[in-house]
């Protein structure tokens, strides 16, 4: 049997569905030819149902899955994202390196399963506890590059950049002790790491956590060492989540925050503009026509209350987005493209709001949307099921009781974004050409989920 590579009845390409199609990749797990309307070679492995490309997740914190679900009271007469983020904090404080690692382990296993086969890990827990740094600086990003080999989920990862508590250089509250570098630290942080994510084939980047998080003199500082370091290398940025924000950074600056980065920071199509939930029509504009991205995490932003992100307006200006699980509550890449559709049904009253002309199926459009902006957001050769293209897939269970004998293949991705369990009628999952998932299960499905809730258990003692 011919291991790299797969046949499938119906693959969704770049360019849309087509019919017969041979994948094939090398050792390095990349593709290297994409054949359609072909005959099935005798020594090839024919997939059991429609064949999607990998979905890129383009924005996690990997400790707070650690939380899930614990934060779901109502503690003050009106509970918001500062009420959540003075809980989360409680968690980060507490936090060992062997907890995130378990933690991040189980996370990968479980996104994997769901679909999802990168991860943009938005790391902001450097320092020990007191705040101190590690003696070995790199200790708890080494957790992460370690979790996500042992998992087999391709990673991009972006050290936080955090050093003030709110706009106008507010110090940090004790609560941020565990986040907080200089400019210069960050920038020795990223060249002592750089070779270690290169030797792991993941790529490194660099997440200024937001405009209230860092001054404008060391956002342009560090910056420049970025560019000096890698022009190429992504950057993340959380910026106008919360009104509550918009009317800070008003207030500092007499500008929006989107608006105050487009005027005094290069954003371009390496920028990842996590949320960007509140922007004018005027400001969404401008960002659209820039290349960046827009990291939408709806399950996150549904879960915190942030506001729903203005779509119609970012695609009219030809803007590019992808999704993310952020904090966790959700783990699906299917339920995010659901729950991202059905926000803009809401607010706009209408239905289908995310097909397009050239797709009409909205599961199809937004796969591909998604696949191609979290693909340059995270700065990989993940863009989807092309030559060059790492040999990321997914194959659907024809068989799956929801989507045994549809018509098409449209018919069961629908299904599978808008009728099933969604995780379960994903059948295999495959990275860089190696097969993770079989009958929707990883093989440390047991072990490290378990490590994880031990971690949780662990975790939940030491949380004050």
């Amino acid at each position: 049997m011919n291991e790299r590579s797969l046949f499938a009845a119906h693959a969704l390409l770049p360019t849309g569905w087509a019919r017969d199609v041979l994948l094939s990749w090398n050792e390095q797990g990349f593709l290297t030819d994409v054949k359609t309307q072909c005959v099935c070679p005798a020594d090839t492995l024919q997939a059991a149902g429609p064949v999607l490309p990998g979905m890129p997740n383009l924005h996690s914190h990997a400790f707070q899955r650690a939380f899930g679900g614990l934060t779901e009271y109502r503690g003050a007469a009106q509970d918001s994202f500062w009420s959540w983020r003075s809980l989360m904090y409680r968690f980060a404080a507490a936090i060992t390196p062997d907890q995130l690692e378990a933690i991040a382990t189980g996370l990968y296993v479980e996104m994997l399963e769901a679909g999802y086969t990168s991860v943009c890990e938005f790391h902001y827990v450097h320092h020990d506890h007191d705040g101190r740094p590690y003696a070995d600086d790199m200790a708890l990003s080494m957790c992460l590059l370690r979790a996500s080999a042992r998992a087999g989920i391709g990673l991009t990862l972006l050290p936080v950049l955090y050093q003030t508590s709110g706009f106008g250089a507010s110090p940090p509250s004790e609560g941020q002790r565990r986040f907080i570098r200089s400019t210069d630290n960050m920038l020795a942080l990223l060249q002592k790491l750089k070779p270690l994510c290169e030797a792991q084939g993941a790529r490194l980047g660099l997440a200024p956590h937001s405009l209230r998080a860092v001054p404008p003199d060391s956002l342009r500082e560090a910056l420049d060492g970025l560019q000096a370091m890698d022009a190429k290398a992504p950057v993340h940025i959380h910026i106008a989540e919360q009104t509550a924000e918009v009317d800070a950074c008003l207030a500092w600056s007499g500008q929006r925050p989107v608006e105050w980065l487009l005027d005094h920071a290069p954003v371009d199509a390496r920028w990842c503009l996590v949320h960007a939930t509140h922007m004018g029509a005027e400001e969404g504009m401008r960002a659209a026509r820039t290349g960046a991205v827009a990291g939408l995490c709806p399950s996150t932003e549904a879960n915190l209350g942030d506001g729903i992100f203005d779509a119609a307006s970012w695609l009219q200006g030809g803007g590019r987005w992808g999704v993310g699980s952020d904090s966790h509550a959700c783990v699906n890449a299917a339920e995010e493209l659901m729950l991202l559709e059905y926000s803009q049904r809401l607010a706009t009253r209408q239905r289908n709001v995310l097909a397009t002309a050239e797709q009409p199926s909205v599961a199809t459009a937004m796969t591909l949307a998604a696949v191609a902006g979290g693909a340059q957001a995270s700065a990989r050769p993940v863009a989807g099921l092309a030559a060059g293209q790492q040999a990321d897939l997914l194959v659907l269970d024809a068989q799956h009781l929801l989507l045994r004998d549809l018509p098409s293949p449209e018919t069961m991705l629908s299904a599978h974004v808008f009728a099933s369990h969604r995780q379960s009628a994903l059948l295999q999952v495959w990275v860089g050409g190696r097969l993770r998932v079989q009958s929707g299960r990883h093989a440390l499905h047991d072990s490290a989920l378990s490590d994880g809730v031990t971690a949780r258990q662990q975790l939940l003692k030491n949380t004050p």
